[in-house]
């Protein structure tokens, strides 16, 4: 049986990535959408004692659970019903609800799976070679094995605050639909998906650092796609973004992590100008002119 999308890239992201162990763009502002109902959002159905389940069979990344660093000492509240920061949160949403249909919400559906096998591809046009288990199973198996240190690691602050997803609140569509009932059990804040991508993109700056900024731009886009889902808040996704440095500043102490980087960065040099370089036609259309 498929284990569902838990947290859009928390719970299923340790499954998904883990299993291989085995930017926003300038542009123009897009026409807001209506604004959403005032109705009062419909709070989070508790975690499900299925979800705890599975939560406690992840396996462990690099760093064992308790030394992950504490996202509650990282993350402030989440913005309050009526304040500034919450109008900043729903006019990312009405934003994201205009992009519906676009090559932008395209990608978006892309990059909200974790389940495929080259999910770690995606990074591929940042980094100007191509990323795989067959092309470069070293890389791969560095970003798998670190996607559930960055995705555990929101938790804290995630089931504190259990904050209702977009979608509860403007009632549009998600990218993901067949996921809605899973999304509905699990909190908004802060977002693993993005604290994934972000690590991601960190580390592989690290690894190819004459392509650091289209690699940390392409980790900034693959979180903010989850916004385009219209699934997470733009304040999740950067308060994700801050979990994830402080892992991956916790990685960069543990001896495994270090090596593995060492070699991937091996594995690269020796593949660069030897494999055809990745089509971006699409992606460089979806990423370049989205808010």
């Amino acid at each position: 049986m498929r284990v569902p999308l838990i947290v859009a890239a928390s719970a299923l992201a340790v499954a998904a990535l883990s299993g291989a162990l085995a930017s926003s763009g300038s542009g123009p502002v897009p026409k807001p959408a209506p604004a959403a109902s005032s109705a009062p959002i419909p709070s989070p159905t508790p975690i499900s004692s299925d979800v705890v389940s599975h939560l406690s069979r992840m396996p462990a990344g690099y760093l064992p659970r308790e030394g992950l660093p504490n996202s509650l000492l990282l993350n402030p509240s989440p913005p309050a019903a009526g304040s500034a920061a919450m109008a900043r949160d729903e006019e990312g949403a009405r934003a994201a609800v205009a992009l519906r249909g676009t090559p932008r919400w395209e990608q978006a559906k892309i990059d909200a799976d974790l389940f495929s096998p080259d999910t770690t591809a995606v990074f591929s046009c940042a980094a100007g070679v191509p990323i795989s288990a067959e092309t470069t199973p070293k890389l791969n198996h560095l970003m798998r094995r670190m996607g559930p240190d960055l995705a555990m690691a929101v938790y804290p602050t995630k089931k504190k605050y259990m904050r209702p997803r977009p979608f509860m609140a403007n009632g549009e569509p998600m990218c993901t639909p067949q996921d809605e009932s899973v999304l509905r059990q699990d909190g908004s804040y802060p977002s693993g998906h993005s604290a994934i991508g972000w690590g991601w993109g960190l580390v592989l700056a690290d690894v190819i650092p004459d392509r650091a900024a289209e690699l940390v731009a392409r980790g900034r886009a693959f979180g903010d796609s989850r916004r385009i889902c219209n699934v997470h808040w733009l304040s999740d996704i950067e308060e994700g973004r801050v979990v994830s440095t402080a892992v991956v500043a916790r990685l960069n102490a543990e001896p495994a992590f270090r090596a593995d980087v060492e070699v991937a960065r091996a594995e690269v040099a020796a593949l660069r100008g030897k494999a055809p370089a990745p089509d971006c036609s699409l992606e460089n259309r979806a990423l370049a002119n989205s808010q």
